[in-house]
């Protein structure tokens, strides 16, 4: 199997709890009627986050607000995870004019993930063709024009971006679930081996799995300080692993975020400057702690009030809130690197 296909082929073995059920309603939905549509990403509204006009990313945490200082001389590129989960969906792609979709991710991702890079950048999140999440239950060759499709929308997104506003800034790539798919084969692209690596501070890619050997000339971070490299964590309560994940015949790379290394040494949630949950204006410290095991990184159940109930054991939809301030942080501290460097 090429390097190229195995980011995919891990990302179909993490969610691939459901079974292929939906092949048969493939075969009787109806596509987006501008399918071969290239967008137009000179239109700010096809844009979820963009430095020219307010958004979601814009946000802060009331907690920041006192002491907050912008900084743009660096550009973070965010893609966003899949937020098209309709039950009663007709396409296999959503449709970038789905004005209660962009909404739905408006109010989700864009505010409680893309915001944690404001601080030290100007934030671009392109809106996109994202495939349904019902498309990682799919086979792989079933799937895989409606993650092209996705994809060619980014790549659009991009372009348009370094030849429009990037004007030679460092850039930062950030992704979460579906986003990082993407985020991977726009890096193997546009980054690994070509004069724009020079110009790459950190790729924050997380939420799925990045086996050791996908890139051969991009490394993953090993401290805090480190540039040029990535950085990556599925997140699980402590002492579960998923069957699909014991599953895994490949290696992934895992970062702990608490200490930004990929040795397995525990950190305490002491070391946890805090993160936003579902009250955005609430920051939480010392909410979990964290540990890398095997291809996945395990933290305790939340610190919070009610936490008795909780059941919950995977905590993908917290992969970057439940550290929402250590990233946030460490994205100030790598760009200070970068310029040293």
């Amino acid at each position: 199997m090429s390097q190229k296909n195995i980011l995919f082929v891990g990302l179909l073995i993490a969610v691939s709890l459901i079974k292929n059920t939906y092949a048969q309603q493939l075969k009787n939905s109806s596509d987006n009627k501008n399918e071969n549509e290239i967008i137009d990403y000179s239109n700010l509204k096809n844009w979820a986050a963009h430095p020219l006009k307010e958004d979601p990313s814009d946000s802060l945490p009331a907690l920041l607000k006192k002491d907050y200082y912008k900084d743009s001389l660096v550009d973070v590129f965010f893609i966003h995870p899949t937020s098209y989960t309709d039950k009663s969906f007709t396409s296999w792609n959503a449709s970038i004019d789905d004005e209660k979709l962009n909404k739905k991710t408006d109010e989700s991702s864009i505010l409680y993930q893309a915001s944690v890079f404001n601080e030290s950048n100007r934030v671009f999140a392109p809106r996109y063709r994202q495939a349904h999440y019902k498309s990682f239950s799919l086979d792989r060759e079933t799937a895989k024009p409606y993650f092209d499709k996705a994809y060619d929308d980014i790549k659009t997104a991009f372009i348009f971006y370094l030849e429009k506003y990037n004007n030679g800034r460092p850039i930062i790539i950030a992704s979460h679930s579906q986003g990082t798919l993407h985020a991977g084969r726009l890096m193997k692209e546009f980054f690994e081996g070509e004069i724009l690596q020079n110009k790459l501070v950190c790729a924050y890619l997380i939420g799925m799995p990045v086996p050791e050997n996908y890139f051969t000339e991009i490394y993953p971070c090993k401290d805090s300080c480190a540039t040029g490299c990535f950085v990556s964590w599925r997140t699980f309560k402590s002492g579960y692993t998923p069957d699909y994940v014991s599953k895994e015949s490949f290696k992934s790379i895992v970062t702990n975020p608490l200490s930004w290394t990929i040795d397995e040494n525990y950190v305490s949630k002491e070391f946890n400057t805090g993160g936003v949950l579902k009250n955005f204006n609430k920051v939480v410290p010392k909410v979990v702690d964290a540990q890398i095991k095997g291809n996945i990184l395990w933290s305790c159940k939340p610190d919070i009030f009610g936490k008795i109930f909780l059941r919950q054991k995977n905590f993908h939809i917290g992969d970057i809130n439940l550290f929402y301030l250590n990233i946030r942080n460490n994205v100030r501290h790598r760009i200070n690197c970068f310029w040293k460097k």
